[in-house]
């Protein structure tokens, strides 16, 4: 990215005041960028252990599986997932708050005895799946708004602060020369001018 500047103060202010916002917000930046990285890693975690908790949960009721061929899976159905907003690293992320059921009317005469069991189970089995996608995608926006993070920084340490510091470098070096240009000029016509006095 080519900064765009001019030879004379006003735009090595600019530059200045420019780098200098820069250099203040980087650090901060820096931070954001690893606190969004621990996030990851603690919601990447936190989904992976409710996967292994699913996995080993519906492997735990696999004994029971001709069973399950009698239980009527509409009597369970997932009525509302609540949420609600917080702010890590200024970035804004859904949390959990409850997973609410409707559980569908059934005879406790007629249907097997363990029925209520089994709609517990399932309640159980659907709770900790949709915890677990919840992460996985908690986990995605956390990445991305790291990544764009990341980006970020790279962009102010590696483009932005370089270039306008080279710039302010090359004003200040113009002005110097034509500074220096200057008082050569005023001592050549010095030197005339006493040249001229001394003659006459």
């Amino acid at each position: 990215m080519a900064i765009k500047f001019q030879y004379n103060k006003t735009s090595l202010q600019d530059l200045n005041k420019q780098l200098k916002i820069r250099v203040r917000a980087l650090p901060t930046i820096k931070n954001k960028e690893s606190a969004l990285r621990m996030e990851v890693k603690k919601a990447k975690d936190h989904a992976n252990r409710l996967s292994a908790k699913l996995n080993a949960s519906i492997e735990s009721y696999q004994g029971m599986l001709r069973m399950w061929g009698e239980f009527d899976l509409s009597l369970v159905k997932v009525e509302d997932v609540e949420l609600s907003i917080k702010k890590i690293a200024g970035v804004r992320i859904p949390v959990l708050d409850e997973v609410k059921f409707a559980i569908g009317e059934y005879s406790m005469f007629s249907s097997p005895a363990w029925f209520a069991d089994g709609i517990g189970i399932v309640r159980q089995l659907a709770s900790i799946g949709i915890e677990s996608e919840f992460y996985n995608r908690k986990m995605h926006l956390l990445d991305h708004a790291r990544r764009k993070t990341t980006q970020k920084v790279n962009l102010y340490e590696k483009v932005q602060i370089p270039g306008y510091e080279d710039a302010i470098r090359k004003i200040k070096r113009f002005m110097e020369d034509e500074e220096n240009l200057s008082k050569s000029a005023q001592k050549i016509v010095k030197d005339r001018q006493q040249r001229m006095e001394d003659e006459a």
